[in-house]
């Protein structure tokens, strides 16, 4: 049938990649689609391995559309410095931002890249952390269902400190929860230990069982897919 291609014709599916290339950009150039932006770096990246020009698509989309997926890949070419850009948090950290705020694919993931970095500062002008910002980026992403930002949030409850974030062990126990119900495991250790020692809560030795066996189960999932994984 016309239209078909022969995937065991080298040629014939280098044709069709070669078309593929030229169609995603004319989508991003000329009819101005993000999506086709999107398509044109995944191309350039997965299947030309062209990082270089992988970093200028996701630049442009980032920067003309404010596209939440290039705008966030485009920060995580900036942590590594890969694709021939500057090696810079501070630019990751505003990457991630926009990519935050822009909502959408990789927004949550977004969120809670810049909750880490406010949360070590390196990425922020005087090189401090920002615990405040940190917690505002985290409760984002755990509202998006992230647990790792769920189980950051507790951690910050649990430390404190004087800039902005004071402890407080009820919060930080709402938050293990949320990370455990999520599927963190560390989430579901430290609320056991919370129910076991009362922090935050009454003692309830019961409920503080309970979660240390979800914690276990959560664990012996992890390495069951990490076997089959090494398969």
């Amino acid at each position: 049938m016309a239209g078909l291609v022969n995937f065991e014709d080298e040629k014939e599916v280098e044709q069709f990649l070669d078309n593929l290339g030229v169609e995603y950009s004319y989508q991003c150039y000329k009819e101005n689609d993000p999506e086709g932006c999107q398509r044109l770096a995944d191309y350039m990246e997965g299947v030309k391995q062209n990082y270089e020009a992988t970093a200028q698509v996701l630049k442009h989309n980032c920067d003309k559309h404010t596209h939440a997926e290039s705008c966030y890949k485009l920060g995580a070419y900036h942590v590594t410095g890969k694709g021939g850009v500057g090696e810079c948090l501070k630019s990751a950290y505003s990457c991630f931002m926009r990519a935050c705020d822009a909502g959408g694919k990789k927004s949550i993931d977004a969120c809670h890249n810049v909750g880490l970095l406010a949360h070590d500062g390196r990425a922020i002008e005087g090189g401090t952390p920002e615990p405040d910002a940190a917690r505002r980026y985290y409760e984002r992403a755990c509202a998006g269902g992230f647990a790792p930002s769920c189980f950051n949030l507790s951690a910050l409850y649990i430390e404190g400190n004087a800039k902005g974030v004071k402890p407080d062990m009820a919060t930080a126990l709402k938050y293990a929860m949320r990370a455990c119900e999520l599927g963190h495991v560390w989430g579901c250790a430290n609320a056991s230990r919370m129910y076991r020692l009362g922090d935050g809560t009454e003692k309830d030795d019961k409920k503080a069982e309970e979660l240390k066996n979800r914690a276990r189960e959560l664990h012996g999932l992890q390495k069951e897919k990490q076997l089959k994984f090494g398969e």
